[in-house]
């Protein structure tokens, strides 16, 4: 006996001794010659859950723990931690919260289970509860958490009044940045300018902070690869898609162990390439949808992700694809309906099918979403040219949305194209009378009574267009182009009326006491300043000459110009405006490639036909009188001459 309990307390010496070393293999090992000694040993089988723990073997040291049962109670810790990292995230919460007087690591552990859980609001309130009573060396990591915690409330737009925190780490500092980001992610561009700062500060002290504990280049950059993809992402919503997109690459290339990180850069490259470099887009939306990131991502993530992927596949022209994607996308996500409906009818558009795409979105007419459908539908009917069917929807509509004015201005527009103007006039007067009735939107009141009334003045109904300007003027009785249109309509039916009403015009001395109506009358704005002629302004004295005027208007002419070494007492060659080839002193030259067959030959070859060049052999004949007179030899004129022209033939694969 004495030999066993000295066994023992060898075995555990050594067991506290290696866990201290972290030698977390060798104390398993160790823990089970002490379970072989003593089966009932409760340190060694803690001891051995901690080590399966360590090692990340969380399935065997959850089955330990089972197959214990009576320390099952005293590892509530464990056993909820290993379901927590096994993704079984429900089960552990329930767990933690089963604990009666929770210790502090319980705490922190329900903490880290909420934010999985994404119940920001519970989780920020057991941060702060933590914070608040706790004094020790991890102050800054639980302040870091805190901090991430606030980013996802704003961005969810919670109503909890979050505190303001320090930003003397990176960590905290790039938090910080993240929530101004997602306060800007409307396009507040003061807001994102200062995330952007933060974001370049944060990287800074995050290099300056790892140079200093000697890690490596790559190391670094691993570590500076999510602040980076943030900053990228802050430099999108500023519309700054260069930079950005430069970023998200130059991550990628890097090549991250974190696959969280690959998939939110690759989808937004995705988001930034649209429609353009599809082929690069579908490598990307890949790695954006690697599996084993329903776990790393959030639901708001993933959604965007899946939404993303429906709307690639909608660019690449793969409709059967693309419809399994929706399909799958309001399986998944029920609230994202309305949008996978919309890239559905927009696949059928695509494919030539609007009326099937009309019918698929009509069905989806409901709740918020009707009338951003509906509209949908009318611009798929419209691309199609089916106006009747498109006016059946918008008069579908219910009084307010039909008294909109773009739906106004659409029913008007395509009454008109149908040649029914007394519906497009009953149009307007409805879309009047609801505004008067229900006493609300002014503004467009006043829009619509105008718009009504130049319609009707359009078309010759003065008398509706002179009761839509009563209103008008009713409702503004200062406005001075409403009383004078009002002057105008009655004056065709009313002139006694319109008497009256002009005498409320203001008169013409306070409409002209600001105005020069010399300029007005010398100003070339009435008839274009290139019909009107410069006035021409006699000298002072004396009185404007008609032949000056005269002499003014006449065209200078030109001399011509003669030709170098002109001569005018010698005439000029009769034959000048003839070719050069035509002229009777043109001599061509001999080509030495063509001479004569007879100069042709081998030496000797030609040795009887010399005779008639040696000039002793020659006859002799008697010289004319006259050296230069030539026998008379009846010729053409050059004009009557028929020039040759040489045809050239058609080479075989050649040009002409």
């Amino acid at each position: 006996m004495a030999s066993k309990d000295t066994n023992l307390s060898s075995l555990y010496a050594e067991l506290n001794k290696q866990g201290q070393n972290g030698e977390y293999d060798r104390a398993l090992k160790t823990a089970n010659r002490i379970l072989g000694i003593s089966q009932d040993e409760e340190a060694a089988i803690h001891c051995k859950v901690i080590c399966y723990m360590q090692l990340s073997k969380f399935n065997d040291a959850l089955q330990l723990i089972v197959k214990n049962p009576k320390i099952t109670t005293k590892l509530e810790f464990e056993r909820a931690y290993c379901l927590y990292r096994m993704n079984q995230v429900p089960e552990a919460l329930k767990i933690v919260e089963s604990i009666q007087n929770p210790s502090l690591k319980i705490k922190e552990l329900k903490a880290q289970i909420l934010y999985r859980l994404e119940k920001y609001e519970d989780c920020f309130a057991v941060y702060r509860d933590i914070i608040k009573n706790t004094t020790d060396d991890y102050e800054d990591e639980r302040e870091t958490n805190l901090s991430a915690v606030i980013v996802n409330l704003v961005n969810n737009d919670s109503s909890v009044e979050v505190p303001s925190l320090r930003e003397h780490t990176y960590e905290l500092t790039y938090n910080a940045a993240c929530q101004l980001v997602a306060q800007g992610k409307d396009g507040d561009k003061v807001i994102l300018a200062e995330a952007e700062k933060k974001l370049k500060t944060a990287e800074r002290m995050c290099r300056e902070l790892l140079e200093e504990d000697g890690m490596t280049e790559d190391e670094i950059e691993d570590e500076l690869g999510i602040i980076k993809i943030q900053l990228g992402y802050c430099l999108q919503l500023q519309g700054r898609d260069k930079e950005a997109q430069t970023l998200y690459t130059n991550v990628l290339k890097t090549k991250p162990n974190d696959i969280a990180l690959l998939a939110v850069a690759s989808n937004n490259l995705v988001t930034l390439n649209k429609d353009q470099n599809v082929f690069d887009s579908k490598k990307r939306m890949k790695s954006a949808t690697h599996d084993g990131l329903e776990h790393k991502l959030t639901l708001a993530q993933r959604r965007n992700i899946a939404y993303n992927q429906c709307l690639l596949a909608l660019f690449t022209n793969q409709g059967e694809q693309c419809q399994q994607l929706c399909n799958k996308l309001i399986k998944d996500y029920p609230e994202l309906i309305s949008n996978a409906t919309l890239v559905k009818a927009m696949q059928l558009s695509k494919e030539g099918k609007a009326k099937e795409a009309a019918k698929l979105l009509a069905e989806c007419m409901n709740g918020e979403n009707q009338l951003s459908m509906k509209l949908a539908c009318v611009q798929l009917l419209l691309s199609q040219d089916e106006k009747k069917e498109a006016i059946k929807i918008l008069e579908n509509f219910s009084d307010k949305e039909r008294s909109l004015p773009g739906i106004v201005s659409a029913l008007v527009t395509l009454h008109m194209a149908e040649n029914n103007r007394e519906r497009a006039s009953e149009i307007l007067k409805d879309a009047v009378n609801y505004y008067k009735k229900n006493k609300e939107n002014t503004g467009n009141l006043g829009t619509l009574w105008r718009q009504a009334a130049d319609f009707h003045l359009r078309g010759g109904e003065v008398t509706v267009a002179a009761a839509s300007l009563e209103e008008l003027l009713a409702a503004s009785p200062s406005d001075t182009k409403t009383l004078a249109q009002l002057v105008i309509a009655y004056a065709q039916f009313d002139p006694v009326k319109a008497q009256q009403l002009s005498k409320r015009l203001p008169p013409l001395d306070h409409l002209t006491e600001n105005m020069d109506v010399d300029a007005l009358e010398s100003s070339n704005w009435v008839i274009g300043s290139k019909v009107v002629k410069g006035k021409v302004e006699p000298s002072p004295g004396k009185p404007p000459s008609s032949d000056a005027a005269q002499k003014k208007n006449k065209k200078r002419k030109r001399k011509g110009k003669l030709p170098k070494n002109y001569d005018a007492n010698v005439d000029p060659d009769p034959e000048r405006w003839l070719p050069r080839h035509e002229r009777s002193g043109f001599r061509k030259k001999r080509d030495r490639r063509n001479r004569d067959a007879a100069m042709k030959g081998t030496q000797g070859a030609a040795m009887g036909a010399s005779d008639q060049f040696d000039i002793t052999k020659m006859a002799t004949t008697k010289p004319s009188p006259n050296p230069r007179q030539s026998p008379a030899v009846e010729t053409s004129g050059p004009r009557q001459q028929q020039r040759k022209v040489q045809q050239k033939k058609k080479k075989k694969g050649g040009k002409w």
